[in-house]
């Protein structure tokens, strides 16, 4: 079971359950006024919980959290069908309108990036900004350059990871434990890490939407439905203010989202120099203090 956000003294005005295709979805609102943050986390299967430092934010606007469905809080289907980009997608519209949202910031990390940017191609909902953290736009792209890391890793992992691989052993210890000297460097840097990461990625995790979605190796070759996936050439339509954010430790490189920044038309990008995968963790104050300035920019454009 996930948890509201414990490393904020942010206050919860309501939560509850709302009807999405497939089940339903458990929801958290912090704060309220303002236009609505809602936030979209990644996996696909992490719960919310990691994006916890978000709620930061909800003294000047209404911060919107909600476990997607097959994960966290909300139901766990045992239904394969579920777990594809449209569905999903649908998922974000279903929540928008369940919580009479209107108009939004929308922030999506890692998979959630994907999703925020597919559901603003596709539904062109009324956005004020896009947030995208850690979430360049080609998955062939992301395979390549995260190989490319794994291959830095100490020699020693490196075999462990190879031979477990090879012989597609993901679920043991010592795959487990040469994992997360990857994710250690590449995923949050923090030591240790904060209880909301770690429940993000312990039972709250959904394997089932991971495993449809991506397949059972963190490096591929991607077997999911995300297999291909590459929105690089539609960028140019995200015609809203975005904000781009990346760490340089990232396992998604830097020098991809400056290829993405140079694409959209109206976007920004801010690089966290001590941060890797979870810069809002990672770097808590100065990410916030990144968006609050974006987020404030763009709401003074509009008034």
């Amino acid at each position: 079971m996930t948890q509201p956000p414990s490393s904020t003294d942010a206050r919860l005005t309501r939560e509850g359950t709302v009807p999405v295709p497939g089940g339903s979805v458990r929801y958290w609102v912090y704060g309220d006024g303002g236009i609505p943050l809602l936030c979209l986390h990644g996996g696909p299967g992490m719960a919310h919980d990691y994006l916890d430092t978000l709620a930061d934010l909800s003294d000047q606007r209404a911060v919107v959290f909600y476990d997607q469905l097959g994960c966290g809080a909300s139901d766990r289907p045992d239904d394969p069908s579920l777990w594809t980009m449209d569905r999903f997608v649908a998922e974000v519209a279903a929540v928008c309108d369940a919580l009479d949202l209107g108009r939004i910031h929308l922030f999506g990390n890692s998979w959630g990036g994907w999703l925020a940017m597919q559901y603003t191609l596709d539904r062109r909902p009324d956005l004020a900004s896009l947030t995208i953290s850690s979430s360049p736009p080609s998955v062939p792209r992301v395979v390549t350059e995260m190989g490319e890391l794994r291959l830095r890793l100490p020699a020693d992992v490196e075999r462990v990871i190879a031979d477990h691989e090879a012989r597609k052993v993901f679920d043991c210890p010592e795959y487990t434990a040469a994992i997360m000297v990857f994710y250690k460097r590449h995923l949050c840097r923090l030591d240790p890490w904060p209880p909301s990461v770690e429940r993000s990625m312990g039972p709250a995790f959904g394997a089932g939407p991971y495993l449809t979605m991506w397949g059972p190796s963190e490096f591929g070759p991607v077997t999911g439905n995300l297999n291909g996936w590459d929105i690089t050439s539609r960028l140019g339509e995200l015609d809203m203010p975005v904000l781009l954010t990346v760490g340089r430790h990232d396992e998604m490189w830097p020098a991809h989202m400056e290829d993405m920044r140079g694409r959209i038309p109206h976007a920004e990008l801010a690089v966290f120099e001590h941060s890797s995968h979870m810069a809002f963790v990672e770097e808590r104050d100065a990410y916030m203090a990144a968006m609050r300035r974006f987020l404030d920019r763009v709401e003074g454009a509009h008034r």
